[in-house]
Parts: structure tokens; C-alpha cells; sequence
């Protein structure tokens, strides 16, 4: 028999058995249950910008996956399992806000890039990315020194027209 936390290990890192929205909901579920203590359907709804009906039928969909404790017209919670697999996403959501803050992006970019690409990392990449992070974090020489090539190199792409 496996323990609860190796349930919730196992479920963090089965990031291929997760669809988008899937991962989109428990994100939210845990934000929401972060500032209320619980999650409502009609909060999560207007969360994901969704229909109280789709979020309903999801919310039961991850209550039979093992994710979210669920009672009908009350509010809910996330399981151990769910709150794993929740912050597995919030790390990876912040690892790659930070990886694209320390390159120089701004802050509208990163949101929509960290939504566009955060489902679609595998664990190898996202370790590699997590580590490079903490490299620059650790090293600000070196991530000045990538800033300074990659401005050098920006400007030969962009070159200044004359009498422009």
C-alpha cells in the first residue's frame, strides 16, 4: 500500500494524464481556497471566465479523479492529491514567471506566455529551466552578462536606419 504522500508525488508529476483545463481548474480551485479557505463553482467561473454549468461538471469530473473534495451546492476544497498536483502548477507557473521577468520581458508578456507555454513543459525541461533560474539568481554577473549579449544582439537585428 503506497502512502499519501507518495499518491500525491506520483500525481504532481503525472503531468501527461492532465488535460489544459484540468490543470487550469486546480490552479484556480487553489488560489481560491488560498483566499477564502474554499472554492465555490460560481467563484471559480468567473475565475476561468466559464459557465457555472462547464465548471460544475468539471469540478465533479476532478471529485471522481481523486483531486477535490466535492459536495453538491456547497463549497469545496482540494484532496492531499489535488493540493499536489496544485502545487506542482503554481511552481511551475512561477519558475517560468521569474525565467521570463529575469529575461527581460514585461509583465504582460510573461502572463500570456507563462499561460501559453506552462501546460506544455516536460519534467526534464522544466527542471533544466528551474535550474537555470536559480543560476541567474544566484549569479547576477551572468544573467547581466546574457542581458548585455542579447541586447548587443538585438541592436544587430534592429540596426538604427540613418536620418531615421
Amino acid at each position: 500500500m503506497t502512502s499519501r504522500n507518495e499518491s500525491a508525488r506520483r500525481a504532481a508529476s503525472r503531468d501527461a494524464s492532465r488535460s489544459e483545463s484540468t490543470e487550469d481548474h486546480l490552479e484556480r480551485i487553489q488560489e481560491l481556497v488560498e483566499r477564502n479557505g474554499y472554492a465555490r463553482v460560481s467563484d471559480l467561473a468567473e475565475a476561468l471566465g466559464l459557465s457555472s454549468s462547464t465548471v460544475s461538471n468539471m469540478v465533479r469530473r476532478l471529485a471522481k479523479r481523486g483531486f477535490v473534495n466535492y459536495q453538491r451546492y456547497r463549497g469545496f476544497t482540494l484532496t492531499a492529491e489535488g493540493a499536489a498536483v496544485a502545487a506542482h502548477i503554481k511552481d511551475r507557473h512561477r519558475t517560468l514567471t521569474e525565467l521570463l521577468t529575469l529575461l527581460g520581458l514585461g509583465p504582460e508578456t510573461v502572463e500570456r506566455e507563462v499561460e501559453d507555454i506552462e501546460h506544455h513543459l516536460t519534467p526534464q525541461t522544466l527542471a533544466a529551466l528551474t535550474a537555470l533560474v536559480a543560476f541567474w539568481r544566484d549569479r547576477p554577473a551572468q544573467l547581466q552578462a546574457f542581458r548585455s549579449f542579447q541586447a548587443r544582439a538585438q541592436a544587430a537585428e534592429d540596426p538604427v536606419r540613418p536620418g531615421a
